[in-house]
């Protein structure tokens, strides 16, 4: 049997820092994965459906008014997925799409249902691509940017890995942006021993910032699942992450 990995990619990640979706970004996730599809079964969670919207309209108060949002997210969605179909079936990859709510991992016949709705599309080849459903559900527009979905797919799925694609290496010691003299923390396995190393840096693009990652990680690590957070501006990075190849911060639990 294949192993899961759960890959979330972030608005940040996904725009490369722009104010637009970059193809290069969809490209080189796609290269990754059919390297990948050999030893893993893959979800996606993907964040991006409003910078996806902004690309084609702007909506009165977009960037600060719920409703708005939701709107943008809404016409967004399909034009992420429109990208997502593109891009990946010239590599031979197709797609399926699940919307999801944080109330539907509250209830065990849905989380039921998602679970094998997910193995099913496994089992025709098929890789799910899961965001939240903005037009009904404001907390991923607010607070996470997928960060905690990530962490709650990979728990249904009983994943063997999540890897959270971020625009830096992992967990310093401080914020490398602010502090020059700042270390990675390579492998965490107790979170309480990194709280004071949070200093968030501002961002006008994801919603997620390091304080929804460690939020991410102690989901996982009550469930057992092992965590990364991995630099998506590297070439190859999960393959490379996979391999030893680059840097990243590695969350297990305790034995």
């Amino acid at each position: 049997m294949k192993k899961k990995l759960i890959i979330k990619i972030g608005t940040s990640t996904l725009t490369a820092g722009t104010n637009r979706i970059s193809f290069a970004v969809i490209e080189s996730l796609a290269r990754q994965i059919v390297e990948l599809k050999k030893e893993f079964d893959i979800v996606i969670v993907s964040s991006g459906a409003i910078a996806t919207a902004r690309q084609f309209v702007e909506i009165n108060g977009s960037h600060k008014n719920v409703d708005s949002k939701q709107a943008m997210a809404a016409i967004g969605q399909t034009k992420l997925m429109e990208l997502y179909d593109d891009i990946f079936r010239t590599f031979g990859l197709n797609i399926a799409q699940i919307l999801l709510t944080y109330r539907d991992f509250e209830n065990e016949v849905a989380n039921e249902n998602t679970r094998n709705t997910i193995n099913k599309l496994w089992e025709v080849d098929y890789i799910p691509i899961v965001n939240e459903n903005d037009t009904v559900s404001i907390e991923e527009i607010v607070l996470g940017d997928n960060d905690k979905l990530s962490a709650l797919v990979a728990v249904i799925t009983k994943a063997d890995l999540l890897i959270l694609v971020s625009d830096i290496d992992g967990i310093y010691t401080c914020n490398p942006h602010l502090h020059p003299n700042a270390e990675l923390i390579t492998e965490v396995s107790d979170l309480n021993s990194i709280t004071s190393c949070i200093e968030e840096k501002e961002s006008t693009l994801g919603t997620g910032g390091m304080s929804s990652k460690i939020y991410a990680a102690e989901i996982c690590m009550r469930h057992r699942v092992e965590m990364w957070i991995v630099n998506g501006q590297r070439a190859n990075y999960i393959i490379k992450a996979l391999n030893g190849g680059i840097p990243f911060t590695r969350f297990t639990a305790k034995a």
